[in-house]
């Protein structure tokens, strides 16, 4: 995680629900898929998660499911894929939250010139000309 130094799992429990937000940035990051690591000639292994990115679920009840981010909690620390729903007491049907770690990302959203910059400069995308 890098802000915690014990391995006490109360602390570190406790450093992830008291982390502050550039740190909870970081908490939100995923695997990316071999695939779109040679598409895009990725060198990192990981990338956080944004709104529009297309991911597969790994785990749980819904793995195997392949969508779009639609949202991004970083209060929870949860991450919200479309398709992906849970039915509440009512019938009504809920985005169920996912962890980021049970992702893995097949697609960036590069629509954002912003989120582009930023990749290119931490090398996770090969400068386009």
């Amino acid at each position: 995680m890098g802000f915690s130094t014990s391995v006490q799992p109360r602390k570190q429990r406790a450093a992830r629900y008291n982390a502050p937000l550039h740190l909870r940035q970081k908490l939100m990051h995923a695997h990316v898929s071999k695939e779109a690591r040679e598409k895009l000639k990725i060198q990192k292994r990981s990338a956080t998660l944004r709104a529009g990115d297309k991911v597969k679920v790994l785990n749980g009840k819904f793995s195997g499911h392949v969508g779009k981010v639609s949202k991004v909690d970083l209060k929870k620390l949860k991450v919200y894929v479309e398709g992906v729903v849970a039915r509440k007491a009512k019938g009504q049907e809920v985005l169920a939250p996912i962890d980021p770690s049970n992702l893995i990302i097949m697609d960036f959203d590069l629509s954002d010139k912003k989120r582009k910059e930023v990749l290119e400069r931490k090398g996770v995308v090969e400068k386009v000309v």
